[in-house]
């Protein structure tokens, strides 16, 4: 993946710069998705660690206003791909199209060169076509006949899609759903939020009515500020036992890639700087172990037949590896000490 340098993402923000500023794109979807507080952050925090995101759920719960509510939050380039069976790659891409005037090609842009793409029904597209995105996830680049050229940044896709038991669905290749940081569910609301949800919704559309409250290049310092958060070695080092552990259950036949520690690591560190900390817990781990590795993996036949989902298989396995319970006190935590210069790891033993 392209990484910019620090010089060009800008900054890194205050912790209190760092909240306002994140508070606010928080509240600001709110006002569209009610009773979904979980989601929404976590979607935040997928984009500021620069990754991807896949929104699974049954028609109607929201997907798509989740993710044009973040777009529209940000005041920066935004593009809707709508998946369908005939969708070809150059539309996503884009094409070299001939010019009579010049007698040479120039290329047309197509719906990726933004800094948020919104891909709605993604699923619904032909896997060559879902395969069009596999080189600007991964690499914040386009190459169409021979020319490369460079995504802006922020940029990040967000993509919907209905459970493949629906019909007209074609499953995404495991490259592809390799390349998204997080799978989210949207879920139904509860009865509360779906009485709130009548109120506001029952006249107008609150999404029509959404202003921006951030930029492109708040997002940019956003970014830096999360880079710089902290994580220890053993933190680090219950990451990979993590990701070791789903390559070795008898349960799957595939495991987790080394992109998906990756990936794990850098949504910890934003979701730690979304909690107020400059630093990692082995909790944040463990709370993002099934939205970020239950997509990447596939169950046996067996687990298939005893109807165990990845989210079950995820959730047994990050239950049963042991947690790093103490470290080396480093100068970002500030936590109590266990009296001999150490620090617990795991809060629910403080």
């Amino acid at each position: 993946m392209t990484q910019q340098s620090w010089d060009e993402l800008g900054g890194a923000l205050s912790s209190a710069e760092f909240r306002a500023a994140s508070d606010a794109i928080v509240a600001n979807i709110e006002q569209v998705i009610e009773g979904k507080t979980a989601s929404v952050r976590l979607a935040l925090a997928v984009l500021l660690a620069e990754g991807h995101l896949l929104i699974e759920d049954v028609p109607g719960v929201g997907k798509t206003k989740l993710a044009k509510a973040l777009a529209r939050s940000i005041d920066c380039s935004v593009r809707r791909i709508q998946f369908t069976p005939d969708l070809l790659p150059s539309d996503v891409t884009g094409v070299s199209v001939y010019n009579q005037e010049t007698h040479d090609f120039e290329f047309k842009p197509g719906a990726v060169f933004a800094n948020l793409v919104v891909g709605d029904e993604i699923n619904r597209a032909s896997p060559k076509t879902q395969s069009a995105l596999l080189e600007s996830m991964e690499e914040h680049q386009v190459t169409v006949d021979g020319v490369t050229y460079e995504l802006q940044t922020p940029f990040m896709v967000i993509a919907t899609q209905n459970p493949i038991e629906m019909e007209g669905t074609y499953p995404l290749p495991e490259a592809q759903r390799d390349r998204f940081t997080a799978r989210i569910a949207m879920g139904y609301p509860d009865s509360n939020a779906e009485l709130a949800m009548l109120d506001v919704h029952g006249a107008r559309d609150p999404l029509f009515a959404l202003k921006p409250v951030s930029d492109a290049n708040t997002v940019r310092r956003l970014i830096a500020t999360v880079r710089a958060v902290h994580v220890a070695d053993p933190v680090k080092q219950y990451a990979v036992n993590l990701v070791t552990a789903t390559r070795e259950s008898p349960e799957l036949r595939l495991g987790a890639s080394p992109r998906s520690t990756l990936q794990m690591l850098r949504t910890a560190r934003a979701v730690a700087a979304l909690d107020g900390r400059d630093y990692v817990l082995p909790d944040d781990l463990q709370n993002l172990a099934v939205s970020v590795l239950a997509h990447r993996v596939i169950p046996t036949a067996d687990a298939q037949l005893a109807r165990r989902t990845t989210d079950a298989i995820i959730a047994d396995l990050v239950h049963r590896l042991p947690l790093p319970h103490e470290r080396q006190r480093s100068p970002y935590d500030n936590r109590p000490s266990t009296g001999d210069g150490r620090a617990q790891y795991d809060q629910r033993r403080n």
